[in-house]
């Protein structure tokens, strides 16, 4: 199994560890301190060394942070997919939760802290703009931020903490690679010497992996490699990875295009990069801030996005083709595991884990899994109306008759990552959830038929899925799609879709597209497919060429939940033609009931 049930926050604890770092900042001198879900990489993801937020607090989710004061306040900063998760996991008597972005840090601590108050943070831990962006928002109110040699979270922890992950690092090899690392090099040190930037300094675990064509084991569910890299504009790059990660294999594969040296020899480098007065490129906001501190600031540094960003979300024909492969794989994986829940879920003896350990069973069995892209999302009822709700043996549920199941899923495979999301009636739906249903699924339609001229953003297209919704007074309150990865993070950026999609979307990137609606305590309903961003074409009578997506996730809508007068002609058409697509290329990797299941869940509207 590559997921676990167990729940892994201690909240009986959180009291007692709290009272312990208030006593630490007394003692320092400090007024607060600041505890993202961060470690020194700045991945959306961290290894359980790195969970301070969830050690601290209980809370678990992907994102979010907290700041605790000397005195007696405490506040958890999390975003809308949370709203639901953090009150369940978190004292709310020890902290306050607050949603972001409507709610900010910065006037938390001006409310809470006398005027010139000190507010430490791990410089490890915050990139250079979130620090000085907070620096701007407190100067005015006389509060000041300091950056901790000794982070008292980790100090409280102490032996209990786990050790740094040692996981073994592999190649990535070329026919899913696309291009070798040597060319990826190359096209980096062109881009700095256009610039007259003397070397880039890289931070993120999948620009990393990415540039190297390596792999890693490091954190749960992402084939990354914690590590840092310094790539100058002439000569072999230099890669920062603890030696008992390589095996002899990959440690010749890499000799070749780089130097490789201990994580301690990282800041003797960017020493000598600042005592040489060099020019280096270093991203501010995916940067730790300390690493521009041993630069000798961003006043010393080129200012500029991971030049890796960019250039690994278009991918290139190799990832395409084997991103269409995979979600073929993943299509016949869930065509099964759906067939099986219809006919068992009716006994009303599955429940969620039951149902979220036979999918995995499911992907494990075309034999190319490398893990899930993420802990399954398998809520049932009321646990469906926890955007991210992940479950364990506390909170598991039995799928029941008359509600609704989000399942939210994924798998990593050496061609591609996945990432589906499909709602699904349990016995017999209500009116209220098929019109629901529908009005997502027809901002999902929408998104999916788009078509966009050069230069779109993501936020440009979010109003198409959430229209129908709007119109019925509803909404929700996350993006409607990430970037993903190949083979790599299943949240990838620059692009996305959502309220704060401002990366130009461009031909070869993956996106997901996936609109949803959560009924508080009742139900959640979201449905998710990937698309990838087509070349512009001309348009039949236009004078402009447009781009549109392609689909290239292939698992049937739950038809039962489709109130099908509530859709116009065209989405029909939509709907029907793209389940006669999953029948054409699902079906020949099914026989016996599980064809006879897809051929029932793909007929026509």
């Amino acid at each position: 199994m590559f997921q676990t049930f167990e729940t892994t926050a201690d909240s009986a604890a959180v009291a007692g560890r709290t009272a312990q770092v208030r006593d630490l900042l007394r003692q320092a001198g400090l007024d607060a301190i600041l505890i993202p879900k961060a470690d020194e990489h700045q991945g959306e993801y961290v290894p359980p060394s790195a969970e301070r937020l969830a050690w601290l607090t209980g809370f678990t989710g992907s994102a979010g942070s907290a700041a605790v004061t000397a005195a007696n306040k405490a506040a958890l900063f999390v975003d809308g997919r949370y709203t639901l998760q953090a009150p369940a996991q978190v004292d709310t008597k020890l902290y306050e939760i607050i949603q972001t972005p409507s709610g900010r840090l910065a006037d938390w601590l001006i409310k809470n802290l006398r005027a010139g108050a000190v507010v430490g943070f791990d410089p490890w831990l915050h990139t250079v703009d979130e620090i000085e962006r907070l620096t701007v928002a407190l100067k005015p109110k006389g509060l000041r931020a300091r950056a901790v040699s000794r982070n008292p979270i980790d100090r409280v922890w102490g032996a209990a903490r786990p050790a740094a992950p040692l996981g073994a690092v592999s190649l990535h090899p070329m026919k899913y690679a696309g291009v070798a690392s040597e060319d990826k090099i190359s096209r980096l040190q062109r881009f700095l010497g256009d610039r007259d930037q003397d070397a880039c300094v890289l931070t993120l675990p999948d620009s990393i992996c990415w540039l190297f064509n390596i792999r890693g084991a490091d954190v749960t569910h992402n084939p990354v490699v914690l590590a840092f890299a310094i790539v100058p504009a002439r000569g072999k790059p230099e890669l920062f990875i603890a030696p008992a990660k390589l095996t002899a294999e990959v440690k010749a594969h890499l000799a070749k295009v780089c130097r490789l040296y201990a994580p301690d020899q990282f800041g003797k480098r960017l020493a000598a990069l600042k005592s040489a007065g060099k020019k280096v490129r270093l991203d501010p906001e995916t940067a730790a801030y300390a690493i521009a501190r041993q630069l000798g600031g961003m006043t010393n540094c080129a200012a500029g996005p991971d030049p890796c960003i960019a250039a690994k979300a278009v991918k290139n024909p190799a990832e395409i083709a084997g991103a269409r492969a995979a979600h073929v794989r993943d299509g016949i994986a869930m065509a099964k595991f759906l067939n099986w829940l219809d006919c068992e879920a009716a006994k009303g003896a599955v429940d969620e884990i039951a149902a979220a350990s036979k999918l995995e069973e499911m992907r494990a069995g075309t034999g190319q899994l490398r893990d899930l892209s993420f802990d399954t999302i398998a809520g049932s009822g009321p646990n469906g109306a926890i955007v991210h709700y992940r479950v364990n043996a506390a909170t598991n549920r039995l799928l029941k008759p008359g509600e609704l199941f989000l399942l939210d899923s994924g798998g990593q495979y050496l061609d591609g990552t996945t990432d589906v999301t499909r709602t699904i009636a349990i016995g017999k739906p209500t009116a209220e959830m098929r019109e629901r249903y529908t009005l997502v699924l027809k901002g999902h339609i929408a998104i999916a038929t788009a078509r966009f001229p050069k230069g779109t953003r993501g936020i440009e297209l979010d109003p198409f899925a959430r229209r129908a919704l709007w119109d019925h007074g509803l909404d929700y309150d996350h993006g409607t799609g990430h970037g993903i990865g190949s083979f790599l993070s299943v949240h990838e950026g620059p692009q996305s879709i959502s309220r704060r999609g401002m990366a130009v979307l461009e031909p070869g990137m993956l996106c997901s597209n996936e609109p949803g609606y959560y009924k508080q305590g009742v139900y959640g309903i979201r449905l998710e497919n990937l698309v990838l961003v087509r070349p512009l074409e001309p348009v039949s009578g236009g004078d402009r060429e447009m781009m549109r997506f392609e689909t290239i996730t292939f698992v049937p809508f739950d038809r039962r939940l489709v109130a099908s007068e509530l859709l116009s002609q065209s989405e029909r058409d939509w709907l029907n033609a793209y389940h006669v697509r999953v029948a054409e290329l699902i079906a020949p990797g099914l026989d016996g009931a599980d064809a006879a299941w897809l051929d029932r869940a793909t007929g026509p509207i």
